[in-house]
This record gives structure tokens, C-alpha cells and sequence, in this order.
């Protein structure tokens, strides 16, 4: 008896397919090959949060303007990100890097997000965290609470640029886990990908061209950000993405001098781990309902095999079968119905499309019938009764 589809406007199977395997675990030694200058790194595969490689990465330091990631992060979270305001004449008052901000400056949130993201502007991180919480202090403690939601345990944030202060840390893996759920938002996605952007100041308007410090983005084949930093306190801090393959990546190292090749090294042997994975969706017991058809149901085909790329082995993938409870004739083959979905944890992995295996006609009722089938039905009534 095949699996017929009902009482439900949104059908899922989840199946565990229990590809068993993980992410190899690499020895302490061997992760210091590829950032020997570092203080301490990470790099971590963002769809799971998996550590591949990593050195000192719960060691507490400074991570200079790396710490705008959060600023620029709570900053796109914020509602009318497209309004201008005059910014605060002592907010833009700051030492070290600038977005070129100048008293009377009207400017939006999503400007000064672009700032931060791209020239590492003090002065756009100042601006923002005076606009949304009234002052640099207050916007601190936004700061560290947006850092517990996220699970940043060894991180406390007392700026928004990133300044050096004694009292402002963090470490290698907390940053990575900032920048995992900041690359989610898309917005923020958009600014730290892009080399250069024109941003919109207002009153009067004009647009202003800024250039990403992210020199990795033209460096590494696939690099989609983050952000930069250093302070002399600091060093060099480096927290960068790249992408293949539909695998994420994510490195951080922290006081790291060599930190553009260390960054390009590490990514090289994260992909040389991706592995391609191909599943075959089973519809053999899958049929879809048809109301008012010639047949009660159709066969359902997946003209295509899922391919799925992971670090290492795949985990467990699950499968879901996503289809309508019903279907109204006619139905033709080859209709897309469906979609088989693969999914790890709640990231969807791969989609294929489920279609129609055979047609089925719509059954013809007597109120569908047409005037002229009903004029001859009633002549060969009117025959028979003769008769």
C-alpha cells in the first residue's frame, strides 16, 4: 500500500538517514602548523559550530576593531535602519580609524553599520551606540547582553569600536561565535562581502564610496568577510568567512602578524576536508492524493539525486518529504508537487523537487458536463423511452 499524503496542509517525514562520522579532530600539534604567529585561533564550521583546528581559543584578550562586528551586528538589528539623523557632535569626537563623519553629518543606522563594516570607523561605532541606547556606556551593556544570548562566556565589552581598555576581551572562539550569528543576518552579510559600497548621507544628500580594510576578500578565492583590527595592545586580529561548496567556514586569530596567509592556510585545509555526499530520494512508497480525478492517487518521482557537501563525514542528515495533503485534477506528469528536503540540525543542506509520475484526468461530473452533452443524454433518453 503505498504512503498516501493526508490530513495535514504541510506533510514532513523526518527520517535520521544516520550517516554516522564527525569532524576528525586534529592534534594540538599539528593545528599549529597553520598559524604558528597567532596567539591564539579558531577555525570553525558555521553551519554546526564544529571546531576543525584551534590553539589558545578560550584565552581571554584584546580584540581591537574586531569588536565592531557586534556594534554593526546590533546596529542592523535596530528598526528604521534607512533614517537619517544628525549625528552627535562628541560621538564622532574619537582617535584612531574614521568613516570621514563631520558635525551636522546626517547619516542612518545602515550607513554607519557600512562605516564600521568597511572602513572600521570609530567614529560610526560611537554615533550608532549613542543613537540606539543614548550613550556609550549604556550601549556597552547592550553590548554584553546581545554577547550571553549568544554564548560568548569570556567576552566583556566595555566599547564600540574597539579602543583598548583593560577591561575589554574577548577570545578566539567567542568571536567565532559572533561571527556565526552575525553572517545569519543578511544585512549585515551584504556590507562585510562587499570590497566597496556607497552609502547615502542625507541633508544635503550625497553619496560617499568606501573601500573594505578586508584585504582577504580579494586575497582568498570565496572569502565573504568579516572584519578587521589592531591596536598596538592588540596586534593584529583577524576574523574572516569564505565559502564553498555551500560550506561555510570561520577563522579567527587574535595578536597574529602573518595573519592574511594563516587565515588563507587554515581555509585551504577546512576545504581540503569538504566531502560530497550524494542521496538518493526513495519515492517507490510515495503517492499523492487527487481529488475529482480519473485515479485516486499518482505515483511521485524525484528526477534528480541530492547533493550534500560537509566537513568531513557527514552527521545525521535528516529528510523531510514536504507535500499537500491533496491534489485537484488534472495533474500531468512531470508537475512539480513536492520537495525533498536534507537538512542538518535546522540548515537545509540540499532540495530536490518531487513531480508527478503519470497524468490523471479530471473526472467529468454532471454539472460539468457541457450544454450539448446534456441536449444529446436527453435525445437518447427520449430514444429509449420510445422504445
Amino acid at each position: 500500500m503505498k504512503k498516501l499524503i493526508k490530513k495535514a496542509c504541510l506533510f514532513c517525514m523526518a527520517l535520521g538517514i544516520g550517516l554516522a562520522g564527525s569532524v576528525p579532530v586534529v592534534s594540538a600539534r599539528s593545528a599549529d602548523v597553520y598559524a604558528q604567529s597567532a596567539k591564539a585561533f579558531v577555525l570553525m564550521e558555521a553551519q554546526s559550530g564544529t571546531i576543525i583546528l584551534s590553539g589558545n581559543e578560550d584565552v581571554r584578550l584584546p580584540m581591537a576593531s574586531t569588536t565592531k562586528i557586534m556594534t554593526a551586528l546590533i546596529t542592523l538589528e535596530q528598526p528604521e535602519l534607512d533614517t537619517y539623523f544628525t549625528v552627535d557632535p562628541e560621538a564622532i569626537r574619537v582617535e584612531g580609524s574614521s568613516m570621514g563623519l563631520t558635525e551636522g553629518d546626517q547619516v542612518s543606522l545602515y550607513a554607519l553599520a557600512g562605516g564600521m563594516l568597511l572602513s572600521s570607523g570609530n567614529d560610526a561605532a560611537n554615533s550608532a551606540a549613542v543613537r540606539i541606547s543614548g550613550s556609550i556606556p549604556e550601549f556597552a551593556e547592550l553590548m554584553n547582553q546581545r554577547a550571553e544570548e549568544i554564548g560568548m562566556e569570556n567576552t566583556h565589552f566595555v566599547t564600540p569600536s574597539g579602543l583598548h581598555d583593560e577591561e575589554h576581551y574577548s577570545t578566539a572562539y567567542d568571536m567565532a561565535l559572533l561571527a556565526k550569528t552575525a553572517l545569519e543576518n543578511d544585512r549585515f552579510r551584504e556590507l562585510c562581502s562587499s570590497p566597496k559600497a556607497k552609502l547615502n548621507f542625507g541633508s544635503p544628500p550625497f553619496d560617499r564610496w568606501l573601500s573594505n580594510h578586508n584585504r582577504l576578500l580579494s586575497y582568498y578565492d570565496g572569502c565573504i568577510g568579516v572584519k578587521t583590527g589592531f591596536t598596538k595592545k592588540a596586534g593584529r586580529c583577524l576574523v574572516s568567512a569564505a565559502e564553498r561548496d555551500g560550506v561555510t567556514l570561520i577563522c579567527v586569530t587574535l595578536d597574529d602578524p602573518n595573519d592574511w596567509v594563516d587565515h588563507a592556510n587554515l581555509f585551504d585545509y577546512g576545504f581540503s576536508l569538504v566531502q560530497e555526499t550524494v542521496l538518493k530520494p526513495d519515492t517507490t512508497e510515495l503517492a499523492g492524493n487527487v481529488v475529482g480525478g480519473m485515479a485516486d492517487e499518482f505515483r511521485v518521482s524525484a528526477p534528480k539525486d541530492a547533493v550534500v557537501h560537509t566537513v568531513g563525514k557527514p552527521g545525521d542528515i535528516t529528510e523531510q518529504i514536504l507535500m499537500k495533503p491533496f491534489y485537484y485534477a488534472p495533474v500531468q506528469a512531470g508537475e512539480v508537487v513536492g520537495t525533498v528536503r536534507y537538512l542538518s540540525g535546522d540548515k537545509v543542506l540540499a532540495e530536490v523537487p518531487l513531480t508527478v509520475g503519470e497524468d490523471v484526468e479530471q473526472k467529468i461530473t454532471e454539472v460539468e458536463k457541457s450544454f450539448s452533452d446534456r441536449i444529446r443524454e436527453w435525445f437518447e433518453s427520449l430514444l429509449g423511452k420510445s422504445t
